[in-house]
């Protein structure tokens, strides 16, 4: 019981600090593509908060396996380097002791991967796919940043504004690049407003102004000048509604109306708990290493351990939205696989540690030669 609670205590002190190293990296990482997407105006400023804060939770499920992984497989390994095990195996215990402390680790981390799996993810997927919809369903005008050219909602004008008044009424020295029917039209105006009909419908009005058009041909140019200009804002408000993912479907959804790509999603959060308690299971017998050498092959098979199991994870998604293996037959093979090699790898430290190893039968006569040598 001491040796439990010193060694729980030790894997929870070190999956705190995995767990905020992979958690700082990943939010960093994120919050640089979000500002460069916010920089190139394809999110608003305003949601950047909140979207690295749907796409943190999206990647938590993978960030909490890695975690358990890494944090067993870093005290195992500690354990052998400071000779402990040397005393545990010394004492006539078994390294399958250790599986009783590190499976009551893993279990919280099993359910929190398959809530945020099953639940979490699927909703901050859709809650991410709504504040992106809604920002290319913004008026054009609305969707303009001063000092920075920026593209239309329905992507065939291109608008630059210098200034705009804070209620989004006034733009000064207005630039416009369209193209409809195959004619490029350009149109500089000093300033303008934005007017509304009794439709509803929004428009962009500009004063003193140029408007140059070219024909698609390019064997036609014409300027002229214009006191008032009167532009249509787009809006994709009454366009159909984008194809909602299979990535933020619920799970039920999932389990109804059954197709390929819902199969396929299923499939990969199914295997998301399997994949975490396996892992953390792996890091027991992958944890050895000689106490006189270090322990960075260790890391390096135990990552490229967790990356080919992932990308194997991927392949039988992808092959199940491709058809082209059933989804019965893929959900579990790939875990009985890595079970079995967990086995394996047990039954062979076991083996090492065993006095029926071949090893240890070799030390054992050698030692009893040695002795027999001393007593002539």
């Amino acid at each position: 019981m001491i040796f439990q609670r010193a060694l729980k205590r030790e894997l929870i002190s070190t999956a705190a600090g995995v767990f905020m190293t992979l958690f700082t990296i990943t939010i960093t990482m994120m919050l640089i593509r979000i500002l460069g997407q916010a920089a190139k105006g394809r999110v608003a400023s305003d949601d950047v908060l909140a979207l690295l804060g749907f796409t943190s939770l999206n990647y938590l499920p993978i960030i909490l396996i890695l975690t358990g992984f890494v944090s067993v497989l870093l005290v195992v390994t500690r354990s052998y380097q400071d000779s402990e095990m040397v005393v545990w195996f010394a004492s006539g215990l078994s390294l399958t002791r250790w599986l009783r402390p590190v499976i009551e680790f893993a279990i919280p981390i099993v359910v929190l991967v398959s809530l945020l799996g099953f639940f979490a993810t699927p909703w901050a997927y859709r809650q991410s796919a709504e504040f992106r919809e809604r920002f290319e369903k913004r008026e054009d005008i609305a969707r303009i940043s001063p000092g920075k050219f920026q593209e239309s909602a329905a992507a065939q004008r291109v608008f630059f504004v210098e200034k705009m008044s804070d209620d989004l009424n006034k733009v000064k020295n207005v630039f416009i690049n369209s193209t409809r029917n195959g004619n490029i039209t350009t149109v500089v105006s000093k300033e303008g407003t934005v007017e509304t009909n009794e439709k509803g419908e929004k428009f962009i009005v500009l004063d003193d102004g140029i408007r140059y058009e070219e024909t698609p041909d390019q064997s036609g140019f014409r300027i002229m000048d214009f006191d008032k200009y009167t532009a249509y804002i787009a809006s994709k408000a009454d366009m159909s509604g984008t194809n909602v993912s299979a990535r933020s479907m619920t799970t039920m959804e999932l389990m109804t109306d059954i197709n390929s790509h819902k199969q396929g999603e299923l499939l990969w959060r199914i295997g998301l708990p399997f994949m975490a308690i396996l892992l953390i299971l792996l890091g027991i017998p992958l944890g050895f290493v000689n106490p006189r050498a270090g322990r960075s092959f260790n890391l390096i098979i135990a990552v490229l351990l967790y990356m080919t199991y992932s990308n194997l994870l991927s392949f039988m998604q992808a092959y199940v939205v491709q058809k082209k293996i059933m989804f019965g037959l893929a959900w579990w093979p790939l875990h009985l696989i890595v079970a079995l090699v967990i086995v394996l790898l047990f039954a062979w430290r076991l083996g090492v540690n065993s006095k029926y190893h071949p090893y240890v039968l070799l030390s054992s006569l050698k030692h009893k030669r040695l002795q027999g040598k001393e007593k002539q």
